[in-house]
């Protein structure tokens, strides 16, 4: 596709909207006759979704200081939001919102409420903490520092807050993580300090921490440790088996399954531990539309497929394996607890598929999504989806132009299969009226389409995710370290 500023696209949206531009289906017919005719599919068309964007200040705008009456988000006409839970407000248990806002799963509360557990990407030295005012913390920093964790947001079906408070604390850079079936959220841990790498520590760190959606307070810290030992971002889990799939935020990661010893029903099982692989790609396959061979790479005496690279193909613009089921197997991993940041390098060596920062991940129909967020040959991320059943992965989206989707991050996928990817690039071109991040829609022919767009900077989405019942999608703002509550005006689920 050629490229398009961030304001083109918006404007082919509102053709699309007002009926001047090909319809998804039409879109949908030349992709599949471009693919007959080249043997390959296009990178990406845009599509159709909710319409075009504009300034919408949040209804609570007057409890917001600094930035009461600011258009905060740029949403299609028919949806508002509030703005709750900011960094620095007071919380329920006494202390103050930490920064960095970032992963984050709903739940179904009590009497209609949601009950949001939420990551914060905080490091040691950050004055807005996540300290546990009952002493849960897993990492004190010598009594003097803070970092991050989790807390639970309970919201109403006004979008407002009922209570908060921390829910997990002195942990480092919790960026994602994953709900599971069972009613709580997997806190992931991007960091590797240990007390010989930082005297300010006194725990070694790179865990998953587990925390139920209904616990009213900070929880007991428990490391799961056979989880593996990373730079954690997220997990996914499959509800059929128990296993759990994990993403590493390295430029040369690995994608990761736990099986638990005992099939999780509940908060605590997972404690019993299990064992760890690390997922390869077999080398010999090639692309079904030109018979391009997959890319490699040679690593610690072994070689891998390289996912970075897989889109580059001798058609330029043409992605080889889009949508190709390549058939994969799984490798057990023996030191899942190192002292160093190794882990990856034992599954590059038993001949793991490297991936380009692995960040985001989802479960939808059984199938486990996630995103590598700056994969493909224009460096702009890629999202992939693995098949337990047929113990397949295809790659389903890949970024060509940053315009388009600019280094996708977090990822929730609707009940109606509609992807969402929270962006975290470089915002597009500076100077476009419309710079900045968004939240992208993909549906489910591969077109794309704006659904939220950040009106005040260029900080990142994060921890997009809907409610039980379809009608919210609760976001972060990263930046100015704030969650959105967005809905119909007409109370209908937010799916296409």
């Amino acid at each position: 596709m050629s490229k398009l500023s961030r304001r083109q696209f918006v404007g082919l949206m509102s053709a699309a909207a007002a009926g001047t531009a090909l319809s998804p289906l039409g879109l949908l017919h030349s992709r599949r006759a471009m693919a007959a005719e080249g043997g390959c599919m296009p990178a990406s068309f845009t599509v159709p979704g909710f319409g075009p964007l504009a300034p919408l200040p949040p209804l609570n705008t007057a409890e917001l200081g600094s930035l009461a009456n600011e258009a905060l988000l740029r949403l299609p006409a028919g949806f508002s939001y509030t703005a709750i839970s900011m960094k620095g407000m007071p919380m329920s248990d006494g202390t103050l919102v930490p920064g960095n806002h970032d992963g984050m799963g709903c739940f179904q509360g009590r009497a209609g409420t949601y009950v949001l557990v939420r990551n914060h990407e905080g490091s040691i030295g950050n004055s807005l903490k996540c300290v546990a005012p009952n002493g849960n913390n897993y990492d004190d920093f010598g009594g003097a520092y803070g970092a991050g964790g989790t807390t639970t947001v309970i919201v109403d079906r006004e979008g407002r807050v009922v209570k908060d408070y921390v829910s997990l604390g002195g942990t480092i850079r919790n960026c994602a993580g994953g709900e599971t079936p069972w009613d709580s959220w997997i806190s992931c841990e991007e960091n590797m300090t240990t007390p010989s790498s930082d005297a300010r520590a006194t725990e070694k760190h790179g865990y998953n921490f587990e925390v139920p959606s209904m616990a009213d307070e900070a929880v007991e810290p428990v490391p799961l440790v056979d989880m593996g030992r990373m730079n954690h971002e997220a997990v996914a889990v499959d509800p059929q088996t128990g296993y759990i799939y994990e993403t590493e935020d390295r430029g040369d990661s690995a994608f990761y399954r736990f099986v638990p010893h005992k099939r999780p029903n509940g908060f605590g099982d997972l404690q019993q531990g299990g064992d760890l692989y690390a997922m390869v790609i077999d080398t010999e396959q090639s692309s079904n539309c030109n018979g391009d061979l997959l890319p490699l790479s040679h690593a610690q005496g072994a070689t891998q497929v390289d996912t970075r690279g897989l889109g580059r193909g001798a058609a330029g613009s043409m992605l080889p394996f889009l949508g190709q089921e390549l058939k994969v197997r799984w490798v057990r991993l023996d030191d899942v607890d190192p002292q160093e940041d190794t882990l990856r390098y034992e599954a590059q060596a038993k001949g793991a598929a490297v991936i380009w920062r692995g960040e985001g991940a989802w479960t939808h129909h059984n199938s486990i999504y996630f995103v590598a967020s700056g994969a493909g040959d224009a460096g702009e991320g890629q999202v992939w989806c693995y098949n337990p059943r047929t113990e397949t992965i295809k790659l389903v989206v890949e970024s060509t132009d940053e315009n388009l989707l600019d280094g996708p991050d977090n990822i929730t996928v609707a009940r109606d299969g509609t992807l969402y990817l929270c962006e975290d690039g470089s915002g597009g071109r500076e100077g476009d009226a419309n710079y900045g991040q968004y939240v992208v829609g993909v549906d489910k022919s591969g077109g794309l389409f704006q659904f939220a767009h950040n009106n005040v900077d260029t900080g990142e989405f994060c921890g997009a995710c809907f409610s039980p019942d379809g009608k919210f999608m609760f976001v972060n703002s990263q930046n100015i370290g704030v969650t959105y509550a967005i809905w119909r005006d007409d109370g209908r689920s937010i799916y296409l």
